[in-house]
Formats: structure tokens, C-alpha cells, sequence
């Protein structure tokens, strides 16, 4: 159960809003514009920065770039749709626009969401095993990881929308429809179990063991009567890095949590106010593709230089894609 709507009655994914005064509609359509240029624009410059400077183009990065893309193709793609109906939901949406919305939004969930679970899973093992971390995990083996997981999210969701029947003829039924999805029982719980409950485990758990190595490493450093202020600056950088990191996975679950509770009830409960929840809530978690650049904003001292940067065309010259040359000039 990737979004809102998820559920074995006909009801309606999104919820029957009343005709707004012509001033609210402006409101609306102006902040969902708001969102929506923040989402394209600040992925896209997480996506420039990474692409272009050689220095940030390390495995982490690229995990990063790889969510940042996810985070673009939401904005581009999925946000238009779904507060197009969100706003509007007296239209009519054919099962094209539908199946577009779902097979689209199905997709880009699950590849933020492991993602986000790869990010922690790297950085655990950065830290545990930092000499076979360095060896092993190259930049093509990265891209392999990363490739895997974009293949696999579209397998597996188009799988699973057509033996749940969301994935209609679409030249024979183009009409009118409630975009709504349907699960069986079943299905409900294996996609739970794969989409949600394994890999948000496998991020707490992750950052409970960095959090507690973090810890480890304070202790004995602080007990170490020779500390020269080299080690302090690396470790104040290193610290610095997993709060960022922690701060991106900790407003990841706040969004994706709430939601995934609600659509994994509306699954079993008839019941209107939750199906409402639901979709509210996904609300939030789309929101979140627009939080990670205004995340990378606040904590990355790389990403606010790469922006300057990229704005004031600096990135045009000579030598550009070294980050510390061009810094210098």
C-alpha cells in the first residue's frame, strides 16, 4: 500500500472537498505552486552540484543524487496530479490520468524509501568498517546498488497494480473514474511488509547502532589524554555529517510513519474519517520531496557553496567541476 486510497471499497481516494470561493482557489493553486517550483528547482540543484563537481561525486553522494532525482520526478510529475484532484476533486479524471498518477507515484515512493534506506545502511558501514567500506564500495558498484533499485521498484509495482487489476485496458476504458486502488488481503500485507516495515526497521535500526558508535568513539576520545586538533576537527566534521544525515531519515519517517499507519487501516477498516486521514497525510508525504533540499540548505556547508555557485554562473568557467579551484577564484 504505496499511497492514499488503498482500500477494498469503491470510496473515493481523495476527499469530496465543497466549491470554494474563487479567492481560496487562487490561494490553493498559488501555494501548490510554491511547493511545487521548491520540489523542482531545489532537487535540481541538488542534482547539478552532484553531477558537476568531481569532489562530491562519492558513493553517499550518489545515494543522495539518487533521491534527489526520485524527489525532481515527484515534483514534475506526481504533485501536479495529485493536487490537481486534491483541489479539484468535481472533475473528471479518466483511467488514463489515473493509472498515470499510480503507476508514476508507486514507483517514485518506493525508490525514496530505499533510498533513504541505502543512505543509512552506507553510512553504517562508513563507520563500522571504514578500510573495506573504501575498498569495496566503489563508485560503479554505487551506481550498480542504485540501478538495481530503480529496476526493481518499477518490477515490482507493475506487478503488483496489474494483479490487483489497477492497471485497466486503457484503450477501452477511458472514462470518467474514482482514482482509487484496490488490494486484496493479502497483497496489502506482503506490500506493507516490503514498501514500509522492512526498510524504515532497517533505518532505525542503522542509525541506533551509528548513533551508539558515535557515542563509543565521544567516550574515548574524551577519556584519551592526547587528542591533537586534527582528530577534534574530524571528528566535529564526522559529527556534523550524521547529524545532517539524521535530520534527512528523521523527517523521512515523521512524513512516510502517519501516513502508512492510516493506509495500512483504510486497508481493513471501512471507516470515512480514516480514508480521509489517509489522504491528508499523504499530503505530508509527498511534502517531503520538497524538505530534503531546505534540509541539505541548513545542514550542508557543500551544498549552500555549490549553490552559490550554480547562481552565479561560476560553474560556466574554466575548471568549474573542481570544487575548490573554482572556490579560490
Amino acid at each position: 500500500m504505496n499511497l492514499s486510497g488503498v482500500h477494498q471499497e469503491e470510496t473515493c481516494v481523495f476527499p469530496c472537498l465543497r466549491t470554494s470561493t474563487t479567492a481560496v482557489d487562487v490561494l490553493l493553486y498559488v501555494s501548490v505552486a510554491v511547493v511545487e517550483t521548491l520540489t523542482v528547482c531545489g532537487n535540481l540543484l541538488v542534482i547539478i552540484s552532484i553531477c558537476h563537481f568531481k569532489q562530491l561525486q562519492t558513493p553517499t553522494h550518489f545515494f543522495l543524487l539518487s533521491l534527489a532525482m526520485a524527489d525532481f520526478l515527484v515534483g514534475v510529475i506526481v504533485m501536479p496530479l495529485y493536487f490537481t484532484m486534491l483541489i479539484a476533486p468535481q472533475r473528471c479524471f479518466t483511467t488514463v490520468y489515473c493509472t498515470i498518477f499510480h503507476v508514476v507515484a508507486f514507483y517514485l515512493t518506493f525508490v525514496s524509501i530505499y533510498n533513504v534506506t541505502l543512505i543509512a545502511i552506507d553510512r553504517y558501514v562508513a563507520i563500522c568498517n571504514p578500510f573495506q567500506y573504501s575498498m569495496k564500495m566503489t563508485l560503479n558498484v554505487t551506481l550498480r546498488i542504485i540501478s538495481i533499485v530503480w529496476l526493481s521498484s518499477l518490477i515490482y509495482n507493475m506487478v503488483l497494480l496489474y494483479f490487483n487489476g489497477n492497471i485497466p485496458d486503457l484503450k477501452e476504458n477511458i472514462t470518467c473514474v474514482e482514482c482509487a486502488v484496490h488490494f486484496n488481503e493479502i497483497l496489502a500485507i506482503v506490500d506493507c511488509l516490503i514498501v514500509f516495515i522492512v526498510p524504515c526497521l532497517t533505518i532505525i535500526i542503522m542509525y541506533l547502532k551509528i548513533f551508539f558508535i558515535a557515542k563509543n568513539h565521544a567516550n574515548k576520545i574524551r577519556c584519551a589524554q592526547k587528542c591533537t586538533k586534527v582528530n577534534n576537527a574530524t571528528v566535529t566534521s564526522e559529527r556534523k555529517a550524521a547529524k545532517a544525515l539524521g535530520v534527512l531519515v528523521a523527517v523521512f519517517l515523521i512524513c512516510l510513519v502517519p501516513f502508512y499507519i492510516c493506509a495500512f487501516l483504510a486497508a481493513y477498516i471501512s471507516n470515512k474519517a480514516i480514508h480521509i486521514a489517509a489522504s491528508n497525510l499523504s499530503t505530508v508525504f509527498f511534502l517531503n520531496s520538497a524538505l530534503n533540499p531546505i534540509i541539505y540548505a541548513l545542514f550542508y556547508q557543500w551544498f549552500q557553496r555549490c549553490v552559490k555557485l550554480i547562481l552565479t554562473y561560476r560553474i560556466f568557467r574554466a575548471g568549474s567541476s573542481d570544487l575548490n579551484v573554482l572556490a579560490t577564484k
